[in-house]
């Protein structure tokens, strides 16, 4: 996969994107805070807020439009075409370094938010569309590594190329061949033609928005994914925010420590999302984000307790050398370490739930709604880091502390918005850590399309990991009113259970009457104590001929009848 056509020219192309993104805010930002700060209009802090909001501004405005777009246009032409506008706002970001024209360079640096705001629904929604499902988690493990990579090295180089670069010109020079080549691996992207008839997409940044919004919470799973997200992100913001803080004062670093500790935290993230991929077997597994979710507790707690466990130190400042061979504070670097692991863990598996989940044609509305979700919370986590570090004068310790307590919140409200998640992670566990229990016949389930699967008398447990083993909805379709009391009745309506009356076997309902309303052309099927002529008489479909192709219909067209074997 990471070789082929279908992914590399992509990947490539949404690396360089992340990387440019980074180069060039970090480089306006070094800019004003170390080169003639006097020429500036406003105070340097005011620019410097100033710039990360206007960056993040754009995906609160322009998201609901990009995700439109992204549905309806190829989203290989679409990022050829952002591609082409990068070029045309470096271009210009070379002009203005070299003048040293910072308030030009901040109206660019909205303009590459904005850039950015168009690339995030198509870098995520193509991946559905260039892999096969099985690929999924492992596409998406390969571009978080890639884009925090990319965030690293941007943020790295800035600071060297700055520090050696007085007149500007490798920094101009830089911004733009970055772009350059962006768009040439951009060139190789195959066609991704869209799935619904292209038509003309109104631009209304705010009502567009908001109604795209409440589209997607008529999904509660998609909803709470990018709840769960957007919360790893007022995380990572806060994390990477204090940094520099928490460095300084509470680790007795300089600037070089600093970078040791992105370095750690960026990498961990890069090596969870790898982990991940691995931990997947080619599954979208959401009970990998269970691990995920106790990691950044655990090791959110350790990380305060830690430092505080260090001692005092009063002369000059650690660099990062002198850091790292300081025994007593490697623990400190562990945690930091799997902090960023558990992240990777984390918010793989809902990326790919996110990608598998959303109907065909709308994926890019779903992460141009995460983006937007995104950006609140990340202003969110900006807001509550003043108020209790400003005003309430909190520690930046008991900051994180407060931080890895609110994981077990996050991980309270998944399960709550998002049931069938607890099932998820059973399954996971009970599949590969316990049983090893292996399932013949999941060949037949690649691709598009609803799946009907045949239950052969299973178990509570197994239709447990049955429920757990895809990001598709499941539904059983059963006529044993045991499933209607009790604990029973709380199993079967969050495993999907669709009870069948004796009134409607009666009429002999078909299939798209009985199960229209809640099924779409995604969902798998699995047929379970109820006769199957019963179902299917309208179409002459008998028990044993279970290779038989239903004939589509207008509303709902089941690929193929697969019979599935749980095998330990």
């Amino acid at each position: 996969m990471i070789a082929t056509r279908r992914f590399l020219p992509y990947f490539v192309t949404q690396c360089l994107g992340a990387l440019n993104d980074n180069l060039y805010k970090n480089i306006l930002l070094l800019m004003v805070t170390y080169s003639q700060v006097e020429h500036l209009p406003i105070s340097v802090n005011l620019f410097v807020n100033l710039a990360a909001g206007l960056f993040i501004f754009p995906f609160l405005l322009f998201s609901a439009h990009a995700g439109l777009i992204a549905d309806h246009i190829d989203k290989a032409l679409l990022i050829r075409r952002l591609k082409l506008l990068e070029i045309v706002i470096m271009a210009c970001a070379m002009v203005a370094i070299l003048t040293q024209s910072y308030l030009v360079m901040l109206l660019l640096l909205f303009l590459t938010g904005t850039q950015s705001t168009y690339f995030g629904p198509v870098k995520y929604s193509i991946l559905p569309r260039a892999l096969y499902e099985h690929e999924l988690i492992k596409g998406n493990a390969w571009v978080e590594l890639g884009t925090f990579i990319a965030i690293l090295v941007g943020t790295l180089c800035a600071g060297l190329i700055v520090e050696n670069d007085p007149n500007g010109w490798l920094s101009a020079g830089l911004v733009f061949g970055v772009a350059v080549i962006g768009y040439a691996s951009s060139v190789m992207i195959p066609s991704v033609p869209p799935i619904s008839a292209h038509h003309k997409v109104k631009f209304a940044p705010f009502s567009g928005g908001w109604r795209m919004v409440k589209e997607v919470r008529k999904t509660p799973a998609i909803w709470a994914s990018i709840i769960v997200i957007s919360w790893f992100w007022f995380l990572g913001a806060t994390y990477l925010t204090q940094f520099p803080n928490f460095s300084k004062v509470n680790l007795q670093g300089d600037a070089t420590v600093v970078s040791l500790l992105l370095l750690l935290f960026s990498m961990g993230i890069g090596i969870g999302s790898l982990i991940c991929g691995r931990l997947s077997f080619g599954q979208v597994e959401l009970g990998i984000s269970l691990v995920g979710v106790i990691g950044l507790t655990l090791f959110g707690i350790d990380l305060p307790w830690a430092v505080t466990l260090l001692e005092p130190h009063s002369g000059t400042p650690y660099s990062a050398i002198s850091f790292i061979s300081e025994g007593g504070h490697y623990r400190v670097i562990f945690d930091l370490f799997m902090i960023g692991v558990s992240s990777g863990l984390f918010i793989v598996p809902l990326y790919a739930f996110i990608q598998v989940k959303s109907k065909q044609g709308h994926c890019a509305q779903a992460i141009a709604v995460n983006n937007i979700i995104n950006a609140v919370f990340m202003i969110g986590s900006a807001v509550l880091s003043m108020v209790l570090l400003g005003a309430l004068s909190w520690s930046i310790l008991q900051l994180f502390l407060l931080l890895a307590a609110l994981n077990v919140l996050v991980l309270a409200y998944l399960i709550w918005a998002f049931p069938s998640f607890i099932f998820a992670c059973v399954g996971y566990v009970i599949r590969h850590l316990f049983l090893q229990i292996k399932i013949k016949g999941l060949d037949q389930l690649v691709g598009g399309g609803a799946v009907l699967l045949v239950d052969r008398d299973l178990s509570t447990i197994e239709r447990v990991i049955l429920q757990g083993m895809s990001g598709r909805n499941m539904f059983f379709v059963s006529d044993n009113h045991q499933n209607e009391v009790g604990f029973n009745a709380w199993l079967s309506r969050h495993l999907n259970y669709i009870l069948v009356s004796e009134a409607l076997e009666s009429e002999q309902p078909s299939i798209d009457s009985l199960l229209m309303k809640d099924l779409d052309a995604g969902d798998w099927v699995v047929i379970k104590d109820v006769e199957f002529h019963v179902l299917f008489s309208d179409m002459k479909i008998q028990p044993p001929k279970l290779s038989v192709r239903l004939k589509a219909t207008e509303a709902l067209a089941f690929r193929s009848l697969v019979e599935l074997d749980i095998v330990s």
